[in-house]
């Protein structure tokens, strides 16, 4: 064979050798050649994993040359206009809504950053079901968005490509991708649990296959073209994909091929002979409705449009159970019945695409077919497929195991397909698109459907969704729902479905799938056992399924022209509402206890009602049913209302906790637009068309109210509870408050909507921009972003609110940007209303009244407790007027006489909500008026039932009732308590006060009885219900059959008929009779309204006048409480009315000359006391509250000041008060007062904490910057720490260990750092906390193993105890004794004596004991490597070095919180809380342990001269020289070595020396920066002055002997320092080297006075910073203070910052500066030459650090983002899933990584410990956020990047762009000096080494 000889050549000769055969014009042995080759190579029955055969088809494709360049050949070609990049989850990408067509656009970074977005609406985003890059695609985004490469469309001018180039890859691909698909027939098993791993197994072995054609997708246009014609060539599938006859393997193959199509089509195959294409689902017979009446009747409609529908068998009798569900023929009207068909495939293309969906959508074929997508060719034939395959995508999706993973990869497809409109409208004109989709819906929802329960459970015909299955529960309907609401975005489809009757019907039947669905039932008894949380489900699923669609549907119902659409919708809503009411078998009366949250019909209907009217015209009786329809329609909308009363009044409590989340949900800002809004505009509708007396009724009745509704003081409610009556009246009121009120959808414009959302959210509380935008619903479909009306969001909310900047509280809490609302809004704006029905918590209507409040007293306009105002409201639609008859109704004027009559009589279970509701109606009354009605009362119906003459409000309210039957229970009539209530009869019928309630008439009750009413709301609500049926006489006799009517006599609430008869025998029998009696009113609303006014204004004498009425004026009363509610209704109804005005001036009149009413039962003057009592309680209480908060914030202020400088702190440490009494210490536990003694010491609270801040300082003042491109780098050689480490190596190199060790300080890096709280505790006390706080079992932050507690008093972090070390306070005074006068060379010699005095060993005690433990605790607070400089770990020398290091560290950390420097005095809070002294004394008891031998003593070398010269040269190793040496760490060696307590004398003497050491270094160093020429110069004319008899204070002369000295060792000059070269460019004048000399001694100065002040208790004086130098000089006794005050000679040049002092003056010397310097230089000169370098260096030492900083971070976040999160870690070079930054050294690290896990220790914890000696500052690229790592424990500290409105974006969740908040890095950076983390942040959790 020809092909076997080639396999065994060389691949790319052989490729070559083909190619050219088949570029002749005859190539049929080339092609038959190039065949044989292939099927030997590309056998399907190899394994795939073999490699080989790829490269073969590579070294084809290229035909010979390297695949590389083969490729880079074929990329030259590309003639993509269009990005297309296809992204996985996870990937970052950015959306453009200003940019967009589509809300789905998306782009790659890379096409973002290059195109222009400036101020455009952005956001990146973090994908999360993958993407495309749409950059260059027309109908998807806007030309202007497009990047610079595709706004050029480069690729529409590459040159066509040569024919031979891609010749071979035309004939290869073909076979290559048959072999994949065998591969996939082969690998496919039937399901079952082990399939999943096969299949996962068999894509694993093709992945080296799928990544190829991946490739040759990237390779740009030319490879695609061909890829489509091979993938969409019906021919060459025909002839390969059947497999040749004589291949066996082939064969089976396809049969395997076959058999899996079989079960492919919605239809079994079997029945498809019959044509009776029924429908298949999960289980083979399909689940259809249960006796489905809803579907079959609708079939039934349909039935005529369809062609092929076949006979069904149609038994309705529903008798089969749920469990045998019959199978229901959904006909269809689409052309071609193949929806339901098995699939038949015509192209690789839909093979391709079929295995896909079999292997649940893998995410490599996914990439491979989308990267396809630029081609047009293929996107539309792939689109095509894609809908062909839609039913059989739908069946593996229900099927899938992995359904949500399946979810992403279907969407990350249709989204790509279905936002272009013209493809969309292309396969909906083609393909039935839209058929197939709502098909598909109903089948996959008729998989879970039950019967309902709702109203009549035995014999509903209804079926819903079961909520409970896990297609609802998991959401697994959303890709296909989420691919309908984006079809119909479109208008051209969106019209094809709304002209398509029979898909409108069947889209009706899908929604009533959800009618009704997750039903509650009241539970009675007990409480529910298992709360089901199916409601996330329901409440999901009617969003999705149902209100998305429908929102899309109404954005293209719009304008005049489509009124027909809408009709049609509204037609279709109501025959699907008619056929809900016949199944569910409702008649009138909802069946008690019961309520479903979801009614999608009824939303519909609403909703295209609201749009017909609002924006195209239609009159709205034209769209609405007749009367009885619209009584049924209101019954359940109204049911819902009730409901969500009746759960705030605790009536569902057993139905636990999930009924109250679904009243919440149902009002929640993402739902309420499309639930509570159209419900209440439906009522709103119905209100208006139906009788108002009969809708009243209703509503009072439905809220169980109407027993409460009685003149009567007592009643009996056979319902409710006396305690629910209360807040369902309320309900009740508030609701017709609402209806009658609002006018979301009554004729306010969006615009008007937006705002007064944007009020109420505002009002509730200050709002964030970001939860504004959250909590303001969306009107259109919710996915456009695009908010309806032509005012932006942005703009509004300019005009409403004001922005609060982000500021930070002292606690270190971060606030956010916040939005609050403008006075001018409080004023005008504020809604109560629009707050009650916008609210989820009930706490935050509170909360608004109480901002309200707040605002009305601030600005002065009222003091007291104000009730919600009333507001104007926008006029209604002239659609709507009806509505206002509500108001102007006998049956509402009736419950408010009586509820006014009942408050006023103080009637059980009124409120002073009650009032403001019912006053708030009649406001609403008098504003709107009836206009066809006259003023003058019309004298109509004077039948005995009618209480008031007519209907108009403003003529009822000065109506007069004189008489009213009430009904009471029987044997009030006998008892005595009863009868004494009742004042006697009066005669005058004006002037008798009206609390004679109940007077019983006898003689003339027949008189009377004509007059007197009895009212009953169940009566009158029947009648007109009976009024309206008889009308429509179709009904009555099932009416009337069903309902017995209850008397109008007995009130009873209705409800079933059993439960009717039932009642009425208990009533009978058990309980109370009930009786008319006749109760005297002889009040009219205006007249109760008067005396309601006086009531509430608790005044004797009658509060208004007539005159003060009608000069009421409105802005006056605009804000109030009820008095000024009251008046502004009564100046309302007098102004409106003659009759009014008159009748109020008639009630003033006659109010007032008599006694006040109130005041002659001892029962009201009970109450008035009471009244009394509670104000005056009240007051009581606020005093009390008051003091309390003054107490707390004092003691906050004491305690607290973590922040806050000049706060005193609590306790004085370093009390000075002049008795010799001992100092006396509170213990915050026992509470005891006394001193620390021997055997009970006493401690202060502290917290150890290893320290790494001293370390990073810098040389400069400006911070280091955050590397943000590849070339910028940090290098830490230069800071305090690293410096110190380079020297000490240096020294330790050259000179005597033991002396190194006590010439430099430790605890740069990883030093101690002691802080206290300031309070103290007996330590006896603390051992027994510790105890108890190890046995308390509660979630602690802190780990009571490793001793950490927190401050009994203040709750202050900390994890250990101080001892305060025993003493009077005279041994104090004895410290502070005044210097005294002896000569230097006495005090010098005092202190040599004392330095050689032995150290004594302490007396065993507790105290030392503690001493001890609290040394070992500080030593256990940092690492290891920090304390072990030394050569010899462990030894005295390594101690020694450590302990005096923690005095230095703490010391120098104080100055670093006092600024650096101490210009500000003593006022430090720091100092208030140091624990320095307690830190001294037990250091010092430490370190007196240790003697420093006499011949190394510094001292001596300091105050004498040596003997001999070379003594000191001889050793092998020679100690450091003097001027090598730190001087601050001489100086604390020496205070703590010393017997204590040291006099004051003795520690100044310590300082003179030590400056005239550290002044001959300043000189020193100076010298070296010196130029030769001017070191000569200075030197010649210093050498003048030394004869002057001042000399050893002048700088000149010392300067001069100096340098003659050290040149004796010619080296040290000669070295080049870079300091000398940058130098020499400036000279150095008299005035700049005394500035040189000062700043060099400075930081020495400062460390000794805040010693001193420690030690001595010395007041810091504050000063100019140009004074610091002299007053720290007069504080240490090294200059009188008269020198310091001298007047400047002259005036001072710049560099000496007009500082006239002489640092030289300061210098007093114990031995002759001439004979000592010469023996500190010969230390250094005598050093070998070779050391020359390091000696400059050692010279060199720089003293001034700047403060620390953390990095300087940039401006805008995106930079460090892009830097940082595609980086590579450097450990294992893969993209780190959680990058992180250290802050303050700009370290790389990957966060939680496990690459880089070292002993089981993540990395941030690693460079934490390394970094900052366990504290860590990490920013978090991938969120945004900063956390902080301390020690065990982690805690996440906030953002310093806030947006454009001063808020965070945690997670990048917004992905707005960010800006650095520079007040935050400063708190951020202030806390990390501080050492306040701890403190200030509260929320620390472990972090187990795992971050």
């Amino acid at each position: 064979m020809m092909a076997a000889s080639m396999l065994r050549r060389d691949k790319k000769t052989t490729a070559a050798l083909l190619k050219t055969e088949l570029n002749r014009t005859d190539n049929s042995s080339g092609v038959r050649l190039l065949h044989e080759l292939l099927d030997n190579v590309l056998n399907p029955e190899k394994p795939a994993a073999d490699t080989e055969a790829l490269e073969w088809c590579k070294c084809l494709l290229a035909g010979g040359e390297g695949f590389e360049e083969f490729c880079k050949t074929v990329r030259s070609y590309d003639n993509a206009t269009l990005c297309g990049l296809v992204w996985t989850a996870n990937f970052v990408a950015y959306r453009c809504r200003t940019c967009g067509i589509s809300p789905c656009m998306s782009l790659c970074a890379e096409c973002f950053n290059n195109g222009d977005h400036t101020g455009h609406d952005f956001n990146m985003f973090r994908s999360q079901a993958g993407g495309a890059c749409d950059c260059g695609d027309s109908n998807v985004m806007r030309e202007s968005g497009f990047c610079r490469r595709h706004r050029l469309k480069t690729g529409e001018n590459v040159p066509t490509v040569p024919k031979d180039l891609l010749l071979m890859s035309e004939m290869v691909l073909p076979r290559f991708i048959v072999s994949i698909i065998q591969y996939l027939r082969d690998g496919y098993v039937e399901a079952d649990s082990s399939a999943e791993r096969d299949l996962a197994k068999v894509l694993q072995t093709l992945d080296p296959q799928i990544s190829f054609l991946e490739e040759l997708t990237k390779m740009g246009g030319a490879m695609r073209t061909v890829l489509t014609k091979i993938l969409t060539n019906q021919q060459s599938f025909k002839e390969l994909s059947m497999g040749q006859e004589d291949n066996a393997y082939a064969k089976k193959n396809y049969e395997k091929y076959l058999c899996a199509l079989k079960s492919s089509g919605l239809v079994p195959a079997e029945e498809k002979g019959a044509g009776a294409a029924a429908v298949a689902g999960a289980g083979g017979a399909e689940a259809g409705a249960t006796g489905g009446a809803a579907s079959l009747s609708l079939l039934g409609a349909t039935a005529a449009v369809s062609s092929e529908v076949s006979s069904k068998e149609e038994d309705q009798d529903g008798g089969q159970g749920v469990g045998q569900r019959k199978r229901v023929k959904l006909s269809s009207t689409t052309k071609d019945p193949s929806i339901m068909d098995t699939l038949k495939h015509k192209c690789f293309l839909e093979e391709l695409l079929f295995w896909t969906i079999k292997y649940e959508f893998p995410q490599k074929m996914v990439t491979f077919l989308l990267n396809m997508l630029p081609d047009q060719d293929y996107k539309i034939t792939f689109t095509k497929t894609f809908v062909q395959h839609y039913a059989f995508i739908m069946k593996t999706l229900m099927k899938s195991q992995e359904s949500d993973t399946m979810s992403n990869r279907i969407v990350h497809i249709s989204v790509q397909l279905f936002s272009n409109e013209e493809l969309a409208r292309h396969v909906t004109e083609e393909c039935q698109l839209l058929d197939i989709m709502v098909t598909v819906l109903l089948y996959m929802m008729e998989t879970c459907l039950v019967r309902s329960e709702l109203q009549d459970e035995e014999n509903s015909h209804h079926v819903v969704v079961n909520c409970g299955e896990a297609l609802l529960k998991n959401n697994t309907y959303w890709p296909l729902v989420s691919d309908f609401i984006n079809i119909l975005s479109h208008q051209s489809v969106a019209k094809r479905f709304l002209e398509d009757h029979s898909l409108l019907m069947y889209w009706m039947s899908f929604v009533s799938f959800f009618q009704g669905m997750n039903l509650n039932k009241r539970e009675l008894n007990e409480h529910v056992e298992f709360e089901s949380q199916t409601y996330y489900a329901a409440f999901a699923a009617e969003l999705e399924a149902c209100a998305q669609p429908m929102w899309g549907l109404l954005t293209h119902c719009k304008v005049k022209e489509t009124q027909e659409y809408t009709k049609t919708v509204v037609r279709y809503c109501l025959e699907a509402l008619q056929l809900w009411f016949d199944n569910i078998g409702f008649v009138d009366e909802p069946a008690p206890n019961q309520v479903t949250f979801h009614l999608p019909l009824h939303r519909y209907y609403a909703m295209f009602l609201s749009k017909a009217v609002k924006c195209q015209g239609l009159d709205l009786d034209s769209l609405l049913p007749d009367q009885e329809m619209l009584m049924k329609i209101m019954v359940h909308p109204l049911q819902i209302q009730v409901s969500l009363s009746e759960i705030h009044s605790n009536m569902w409590v057993r139905n636990g906790l999930q009924i109250k989340g679904q009243a919440m949900t149902y009002v929640q800002s993402h739902f309420c637009n499309s639930m509570i809004d159209p419900d209440i505009y439906l009522l709103q509708v119905c209100a208006s068309r139906l009788d108002p007396d009969y809708f009243i009724s209703s509503v009072f009745e439905r809220f169980k109210v109407v027993d409460l509704l009685t003149m009567a003081s007592q009643h009996q409610n056979t319902v409710l509870d006396s305690e629910q009556e209360r807040p369902m009246l309320e309900g009740a009121l508030t609701f017709l408050v609402i209806l009658s009120s609002l006018r979301i959808h009554l004729g306010m414009a969006d615009d008007e909507i937006l705002r007064a959302e944007m009020v109420s959210q505002l009002c509730m509380n200050d709002r964030t921009h970001s939860s504004l935008l959250d909590l303001i619903p969306e009107n259109p479909n919710p996915k456009s972003g695009i908010v309806p009306g032509s005012c932006s969001f942005e703009d509004m909310l300019s005009a409403v609110a004001d922005f609060k900047a982000p500021v930070f509280e002292p606690g270190g809490s971060m606030q956010q940007g916040m939005y609050t609302p403008q006075a001018k809004v409080w004023e005008k704006e504020f809604d109560p209303i629009m707050v009650i029905l916008r609210t989820v918590y009930r706490r935050d209507v509170q909360s608004a009244m109480d901002r309200y409040a707040a605002f009305l007293k601030n600005s002065g306009t009222f003091s007291g407790n104000p009730w919600p105002p009333y507001k104007d409201r926008t006029p209604l639609h002239p659609c709507y007027r009806g509505l206002v008859r509500l108001l102007h109704c006998k049956t509402l004027h009736i419950v408010i006489f009586t509820l006014l009559y009942k408050i006023w009589m103080d009637h059980p279970n009124m409120s002073e909500h009650v009032l403001c509701m019912v006053l708030y109606l009649i406001e609403l009354g008098l504003d709107n008026t009836v206009q066809d009605e006259e003023e003058e009362p019309c004298i109509e119906e004077h039948c005995h039932d009618s209480w008031f003459p007519g209907t108009s409000l403003l003529s009822n309210l000065h109506h007069v009732i004189n008489f009213v039957r009430v009904r009471v229970p029987e044997r009030e009539q006998e008892s005595p308590p009863e009868v004494r209530r009742e004042t006697p009869p009066s005669t005058s019928a004006e002037s008798s006060p009206p609390s004679q309630n109940r007077r019983r008439l006898s003689g003339n009750w027949r008189e009377n009885v004509r007059e007197a009413q009895l009212f009953s709301l169940v009566a009158e609500r029947r009648r007109k219900f009976q009024e309206i049926i008889n009308r429509s006489s179709r009904e009555a006799n099932i009416a009337a059959a069903t309902r017995p009517k209850s008397s109008s006599a007995r009130w009873l609430p209705p409800g079933t008929s059993q439960n009717l008869a039932a009642q009425a025998a208990h009533g009978n029998n058990a309980g109370p009779q009930l009786v008319t009696e006749i109760l005297e009113v002889r009040e009219s609303m205006l007249s109760l309204l008067l005396k309601l006014h006086q009531k509430l204004s608790a005044r004797p004498a009658p509060s208004l006048s007539a005159a003060a009425v009608e000069a009421v004026d409105a802005a006056a009363v605009a804000h109030g409480d009820g008095l000024t509610a009251i008046q502004r209704i009564l100046g309302k109804a007098a102004a409106r009315s003659r009759f009014s005005k008159r009748c109020i001036q008639d009630i003033c009149g006659r109010q007032c000359p008599p006694v006040p009413p109130k005041k002659n039962s001892p029962g009201d003057k009970k109450s008035m006391d009471k009244e009394e009592r509670r104000q005056r309680a009240r007051e009581r209480q606020q005093k009390l509250l008051a003091e309390f908060a003054s107490r707390q914030k004092s003691f906050m202020e004491t305690a607290m000041d973590v922040e806050a400088p000049d706060a005193e702190a609590g306790m004085d440490l370093e009390s000075s008060e002049e008795a010799s009494a001992e100092v006396l210490y509170d213990c915050v536990i026992c509470g005891q007062s006394g001193p620390s003694t021997e055997e009970r010491p006493t401690g202060l609270v502290v917290l150890l904490q290893a320290s790494s801040v001293l370390g990073h300082r810098c040389r400069s003042d400006e911070p280091k910057r955050l590397p943000t491109t590849d070339e910028e780098k940090i290098y830490p050689e230069d800071t305090c720490g690293a410096a110190s480490d380079v020297r000490l190596t240096h020294m330790q190199r050259h000179f005597k260990e033991s002396s190194c060790l006590q010439s430099v300080s430790i605890g740069w890096d990883g030093g101690v750092y002691v802080q206290t709280c300031g309070h103290t505790l007996h330590i006896d006390c603390h051992k027994s906390y510790m105890e108890s706080l190890r046995n308390d079992q509660v979630l602690q932050g802190f780990s009571v193993d490793k001793g950490e507690f927190t401050c009994p008093l203040c709750r202050q972090f900390a994890n250990s105890v101080l001892p305060c070390k025993p003493g009077r306070s005279s041994e104090m005074t004895a410290w502070h004794m005044l210097p005294s006068n002896k000569p230097m060379h006495v005090l010098v010699k005092e202190v040599e004596d004392l330095q050689e005095q032995l150290g004594i060993f302490p007396t065993e005690s507790n105290l030392s004991k503690e001493m001890e433990s609290v040394i070992k605790d500080i030593k256990n607070t940092t690492q290891k490597k920090y304390q072990d400089y030394g050569k010899n770990p462990g030894s005295p020398d390594n101690d020694f070095l450590f302990m005096y290091s923690v005095a230095r560290s703490n010391l120098e950390l104080e100055l670093v919180h006092r600024g650096g420097n101490l210009c500000c005095g003593g006022a430090s809070a720091a100092a208030k809380r140091s624990c320095l002294n307690q830190l001294f004394h037990v250091l010092a008891m430490h370190m007196r342990l240790y003697s420093i031998d006499s011949a190394y003593n510094p001292w001596t070398r300091l105050t004498q001269l040596a003997h001999t010269k070379d003594e000191y040269c001889d050793e092998e190793r020679p100690e450091v020289p003097m001027l090598f040496r730190d001087v601050p760490s001489l100086l604390i060696i020496f205070v703590l070595t010393m017997p204590q307590p040291l006099r004051k004398e003795h520690f100044m003497c310590m300082v003179k020396v030590l400056y005239t050491l550290q002044y001959t270094q300043a000189l020193a160093a100076l010298s070296i920066k010196f130029s030769p020429e001017e070191r000569q110069a200075w030197s010649t004319s210093g050498a003048l002055k030394k004869s002057m008899p001042n000399a050893t204070k002048s700088w000149e002369a010392l300067l001069s002997h100096l340098i003659s000295e050290l040149s004796n060792a010619k080296c040290i000059y000669d070295q080049p320092t870079e300091e000398a070269s940058m130098l020499c460019s400036s000279v150095w004048s008299p005035q700049s080297i005394e500035f040189f000399l000062q700043q060099y001694c400075l930081p020495f100065l400062r460390l000794s006075s805040l010693l001193q002040h420690h030690l001595y208790g010395d007041n810091l004086t504050g000063c100019q910073v140009e004074e610091e130098f002299s007053m720290l000089a007069v504080s240490l006794g090294l200059m009188a203070p008269a020198a310091a005050a001298a007047p400047a000679p002259a005036p001072a040049p710049v560099s000496g910052a007009g500082n006239p002092v002489s640092s030289a003056a300061c210098l007093e010397w114990a031995v002759s500066p001439f004979s000592l310097l010469p023996q500190w230089c010969s230390e250094v000169t005598c050093l070998p030459n070779t050391q020359a370098e390091q000696t400059v260096t050692l010279l060199l030492q720089d003293p001034v650090w700047a403060s620390p900083r953390l990095l300087a971070l940039p401006e805008s976040y995106n930079t460090i983002f892009q830097h940082y999160h595609r980086k590579a870690c450097t450990t294992c070079s893969k993209t780190p899933k959680d990058p992180a930054l250290c802050l303050v050294c700009g370290a790389f690290v990957c966060l939680k990584g496990l690459c880089c896990k070292q002993q089981g220790i993540c990395e941030c914890v690693l460079h934490s410990q390394h970094c900052g000696a366990a504290t860590g500052i990490f920013l978090l690229i991938n969120a945004s956020v900063i956390i902080i790592i301390r020690g065990h424990r982690f805690c996440l500290w906030g953002s310093v990047y806030l947006d454009a409105h001063g808020e965070e974006d945690r997670d990048l969740r917004r992905g707005k762009p960010l800006f650095l908040c520079a007040e935050r890095y400063h708190v951020l950076e202030q806390q990390w000096v501080a050492h306040t983390f701890d403190h200030i942040n509260k929320r620390w959790g472990p972090h187990y080494n795992g971050l």
